[in-house]
């Protein structure tokens, strides 16, 4: 086994939880749409003081964890970092609301 896959046995954490906390943080959310709106606006030089200063700040990525790639990290395959980065933050999530202190990446992967 992994060690992800002893954490998530330990702490008791279904996989099909996983995915769904990920896709609830990684929606893109009104806020998200105005940052990539002020991005491209400040590419056409059509912007304000306001969505240039909106266009530096960093959004979610709109993109879950998805299952293959859920399977892929408890298998112990390579995983690129955004996607491990995605998958702790699902887990940190999920102790969050288990009342539980949050993980790290090394305690993961």
């Amino acid at each position: 086994m992994t060690k992800l896959a002893d954490f998530l046995s330990t702490k008791k954490i279904d996989h099909r939880r996983l995915l769904a906390a990920s896709h609830q943080i990684e929606a893109l959310s009104p806020s998200d749409r105005a940052i990539r709106f002020a991005k491209i606006r400040t590419k056409k030089n059509e912007a304000s003081d306001a969505q240039k200063e909106l266009a530096k700040s960093k959004g979610t990525s709109g993109k879950p964890v998805t299952t293959p790639l859920l399977n892929r990290a408890l298998e112990g395959k390579s995983i690129p970092g955004a996607g491990k980065t995605r998958i702790l933050r699902a887990v940190n999530r999920v102790l969050e609301q288990k009342k539980q202190s949050a993980a790290q990446l090394k305690d993961l992967f």
